[in-house]
């Protein structure tokens, strides 16, 4: 039995990077040894177990063969005669395809440290075409890291494309790589290696704004992930720039919040870009604290300015944001439990507390000008 540590730890290391998870791939052992060396099976599709003190996960070397179409249609072999160097092959780029023994000595069959230094992601095999969930992790890796796709590697991602592949992957899947590739250090990266396959418009309709490196929407979502902002944040960005987010994100079967989010991003978006709140523009803001539902559940519209902030300049994005969390301080504060007591009929009552955070929300704009003294 010998044990390799394989995948992102090995190309992590090299790049000098932390380490996120460790892989372990077992050669020359069989499901039998592993549980009477203490591991516990947890594998469906092929032989994969955890560590009995770390818990991380130990697969036993193995080979795929695709059986059927979409990403599902896998045939898997595990045995003890599986090498190393065929449970790599089967991998999906160079720079995953490694691995380190426990000297630490790396082992690398397919150039995936030649590929580290050159900044590119090519694939390891043919058997790429196999899976078109890979397409989606080349523009993700691409947007962690900022390397260039292969030639040879995007002329298959089109071809995979031209072939249907890719109308075999399911809302879930699509929308798991789509948040990952948001959060990543070049969140664009994502969009353009996806156009640049023809990929873009099949898995994210509507979304091609996003892979124009002049575009706004561009340029918020890189100022988004300068500032280490959350997913929310940059859905908000996105949904503030572009209107087909909305049906997108019915169609990937995003989480609720991120959904009722994008909503009030696409709906409100003049409203919310509003660089400067004027004495006067009251009512328009108390409109959107009242569709954001803030006074109840402030979160949404705290996320969606601060995707706002990130297409405005920081002076302006900081100020906008503060009018309106302070104008929502104003109408939190407003006591609707004392006006209903003083009301003469309850059919008064909803009258009277708009009114009432309508005139808070005025005064702290009023307080927000030059000269004002508050």
């Amino acid at each position: 039995m010998q044990i390799y540590e394989v995948g992102g730890a090995v190309r992590d290391r090299l790049l000098g990077l932390p380490i996120r998870d460790r892989d372990w791939v077992v050669v020359g052992s069989t499901p039998a040894d592993m549980e009477a060396l203490g591991f516990k099976p947890v594998g469906r599709d092929f032989p994969v177990f955890l560590h009995p003190e770390t818990h991380e996960e130990y697969a036993l070397a193995r080979t795929e063969r695709k059986v059927a179409p979409g990403y599902h249609g896998f045939q898997f072999h595990a045995d003890a005669s599986v090498t190393l160097e065929q449970d790599l092959l089967r991998r999906d780029l160079t720079i995953n395809a490694m691995a380190a023994d426990a000297s630490g000595a790396v082992i690398d069959p397919y150039g995936g440290q030649a590929d580290l230094r050159a900044g590119l992601l090519r694939h390891v095999s043919p058997a790429f075409a196999e899976d078109p969930v890979r397409i989606l992790r080349v523009a993700r890796f691409a947007a962690r890291f900022g390397f260039r796709v292969a030639d040879e590697t995007c002329a298959l991602m089109r071809a995979m494309v031209a072939a249907g592949e890719v109308d075999a992957l399911v809302p879930e899947r699509v929308w798991q790589e789509f948040a990952k590739g948001l959060l990543e250090a070049r969140p664009a990266r994502f969009f353009a290696v996806l156009a640049e396959s023809a990929a873009l418009e099949v898995c994210l309709p509507g979304c091609a704004p996003c892979a124009d490196e002049n575009s706004a929407v561009v340029l918020g979502l890189q100022r988004a992930a300068d500032l280490g902002l959350g997913l929310a944040p940059r859905i908000a960005v996105l949904a503030l720039c572009v209107a087909a987010v909305e049906p997108l994100a019915a169609r990937l079967r995003w989480p609720a919040a991120l959904q009722d989010l994008a909503r009030l991003c696409v709906q409100q978006g003049e409203v919310l870009r509003t660089a400067a709140w004027l004495p006067g523009s009251g009512e328009a803001l108390l409109q959107l604290i009242e569709k954001a539902d803030a006074v109840r559940r402030p979160q949404r519209l705290e996320e969606a300015l601060a995707g706002v902030a990130c297409l405005m300049t920081p002076d302006a994005g900081r100020a906008a944001m503060a009018a309106v969390l302070q104008a929502l301080g104003a109408a939190k504060r407003v006591d609707a439990g004392g006006i209903a007591a003083a009301a003469q009929s309850a059919a008064q009552i909803p009258a009277l507390v708009r009114a009432a955070r309508l005139q808070a929300i005025e005064a702290v704009l009023l307080s927000r000008q030059p000269g004002t003294a508050g």
